[in-house]
């Protein structure tokens, strides 16, 4: 009766994790969300209003994170978590920094791609990430590939062919080489950013165990990094170099755009780290592809961005390839809980059946 018991003890502790997980894990999702539409709309907002330096968008992507930092103090942290920032050892230390400062890079790619193209553009090329975070999960983490997964990567590559070989529409880049490099910028940032993806779920999954404050830790080490590269870009080109006084606008707006972006790209990353943290890459790339689909939509609706023939066939191909992941994962997801339901049934019918042979033991031993 007692491996019963402690059993269902170990079942109840369990489910009573389980809320706090969710909780933990929507509001990742929410930051992902209101964080990648909000930044990436008024990204594209700060250049169609006279900002012009590339190196003040990067920055802001990445300087934020002191927000992270007094997060880490001032939250809560379980007993059994180092003290903050301490428990980095040399080597652990080195490869945040190295991806800190790839994560800069990629920054200045994105920039360059607010600045060249619109939202709803970038946002469709940048959705091509899943494909390469597919092919690079399957690598470096071992993630399973199927039908579906490949069905995704067909598909998202698609979208991003049929986008290249399209010379820009009315609007969209002042000539063909504009839209061509803002075309290559783009792709390459969805590329380096989908290795950010799986490289993480391997850092948190070979070295992160104490606990999802100590991931905030690793993302304020790399946000701090990416700073870094980013101030010394921006102080090499110049610095702001009369940018507020090309703004189109008040000042004070100015600095609100730079102040709400500061935060809406900490919630954004740190979302995406969330989620990699609490799921996976993958999943984290899916969620991403779908929130880079609504930003298409804020595109069109905000900035009046030209959705002809080709985008809109785009856009279909990236909800389809979306969509077919997704209905792979729930129909694995399903077979996994029944699996796992078979499994349980079979693990109490042989604790039953253990229970029931002792006390026949017994029985057996008092009558003797």
């Amino acid at each position: 009766m007692a491996i019963s018991s402690s059993t269902a003890g170990a079942g109840g502790a369990a489910r009573r994790s389980r809320p706090t997980s969710t909780v933990l894990l929507m509001a990742n999702y929410a930051a992902l969300l209101v964080g990648s539409v909000a930044s990436s709309l008024l990204s594209r907002f700060y250049f169609e209003h006279g900002g012009q330096n590339k190196w003040v968008v990067t920055l802001v992507q990445s300087a934020g994170f002191p927000t992270l930092v007094a997060t880490v103090f001032l939250a809560g942290r379980p007993a059994a978590a180092p003290r903050p920032f301490l428990w980095f050892s040399r080597r652990f230390l080195s490869v945040s920094l190295i991806i800190g400062a790839l994560m800069g890079v990629n920054n200045l790619l994105f920039s360059y791609s607010s600045s060249l193209l619109p939202v709803s553009t970038s946002s469709l090329l940048l959705s091509t990430q899943l494909a390469f975070t597919l092919v690079l999960a399957v690598a470096i983490v071992r993630h399973p590939i199927t039908f579906v997964n490949l069905n995704a990567v067909v598909l998202m590559t698609l979208c991003s062919v049929l986008l290249g070989l399209r010379s820009g529409d009315t609007g969209e880049s002042p000539d063909r080489k504009g839209y061509i490099l803002g075309f290559v910028v783009t792709l390459s940032a969805a590329g380096l950013f989908s290795a950010y993806l799986p490289v993480m779920e391997l850092l948190y999954r070979e070295a992160v165990s104490g606990g999802f404050i100590l991931a905030v830790e690793v993302q304020a080490v790399m946000q701090a990094m990416a700073s870094v590269v980013a101030a010394v870009g921006l102080a090499a080109s110049g610095g702001m170099g009369g940018e507020v006084a090309r703004w189109k606008g008040s000042h004070a707006v100015y600095w609100l755009v730079v102040a709400t972006l500061l935060v809406t790209w900490q919630a954004c990353f740190m979302g995406t780290a969330g989620v990699i943290y609490l799921t996976s890459s993958l999943h984290s790339g899916v969620c991403l592809a779908a929130v880079l689909t609504i930003n298409v939509i804020g595109g069109v609706v905000v900035f009046g961005d030209p959705f002809g023939a080709e985008k809109a066939i785009a856009t279909a191909l990236c909800i389809w390839g979306l969509s077919s992941y997704l209905y792979g994962e729930y129909t694995k997801s399903k077979k996994k809980d029944k699996d796992d339901d078979a499994l349980a049934g079979d693990h109490y019918d042989a604790l039953k059946s253990l229970t029931a042979d002792r006390e026949a033991a017994g029985e057996a031993a008092e009558t003797v």
